[in-house]
């Protein structure tokens, strides 16, 4: 297991992780840090478990904010998807109806075409 120390509000913190994870658990140490900066910046020395209260709180509503939108992204997606399928299950009707079309169309033609030449019409199956 690695460690890596980090500095929260001007104090180090020795943590454990996975192997390799070190520069991850860096960089959200020092987002944290920011975090907790900000509040004191804001309001002064309110105290360490109070300020870490509010960071972690701030955090929780850009996460809860962050799940909204993409859940709200996901069901358009799935809306364009499925309407994406209804526009080509359509397309595949109308082409299905304009081969149909045609077949009779072209049957017609035949049929007008052998009674002009003086033949019986062919027969459609």
């Amino acid at each position: 297991m690695a460690q890596v120390t980090v500095t929260i509000d001007g104090k180090a913190y020795r943590m454990a992780c996975e192997e390799g994870q070190e520069p991850h658990l860096t960089e959200l140490a020092e987002r944290l840090d920011q975090y907790v900066g900000h509040l004191k910046s804001q309001f002064g020395e309110i105290g360490d478990l109070r300020i870490t209260v509010m960071a972690g709180i701030m955090i929780m509503d850009e996460l809860s904010e962050l799940r909204r939108k993409s859940t709200a992204l996901e069901t358009e997606l799935d809306a364009i998807r499925s309407n994406r399928q209804g526009l080509a299950d359509t397309q595949q009707a109308r082409e299905q109806q304009l081969v149909q079309a045609v077949s009779e169309l072209t049957a017609r033609l035949e049929g007008l075409t052998a009674k002009l030449n003086g033949r019986a019409p062919p027969s459609v199956n």
